[in-house]
């Protein structure tokens, strides 16, 4: 199930199929703590709204506050050739990009658990 997905939506979309919304929910909120970034993620928060808060939120940390920005893609384990990759434009498009490497790694994460751990 960890097969490639276009955008941050049809990501979640397989999420909810998968029934790991919830600890999807519980592993961003887990990470986003861990490198000291507060974000308020409501456990009844829609697939779309959850997409607009990370993009939202990754884009005020690029903008104003860098080195939270890098340490919250180092806690989560994105790849830095995965962000190099991603076309110099402007910080909304990056943010975007960024959040949808985020929520892809998050959910290799879950889906990891929830298959291998019994």
């Amino acid at each position: 199930m960890l097969s490639n997905y276009n955008t941050s939506l049809e990501l979640l979309e397989v999420v909810q199929r998968e029934q790991l919304y919830k600890k999807l929910l519980l592993q961003l909120k887990k990470d986003f703590d861990l490198a000291n970034v507060p974000i308020q993620i409501s456990m009844d928060v829609t697939p779309t709204e959850l997409k607009s808060l990370l993009h939202e939120k990754i884009y005020f940390l690029i903008v104003e506050k860098f080195s939270e920005y890098l340490n919250l893609l180092y806690v989560v384990d994105i790849s830095e050739n995965e962000v190099k990759k991603i076309a110099p434009s402007d910080a909304v498009d990056v943010a975007a990009e960024v959040a949808f490497l985020l929520l892809k790694r998050e959910w290799q994460k879950v889906w990891y658990k929830a298959k291998y751990s019994s």
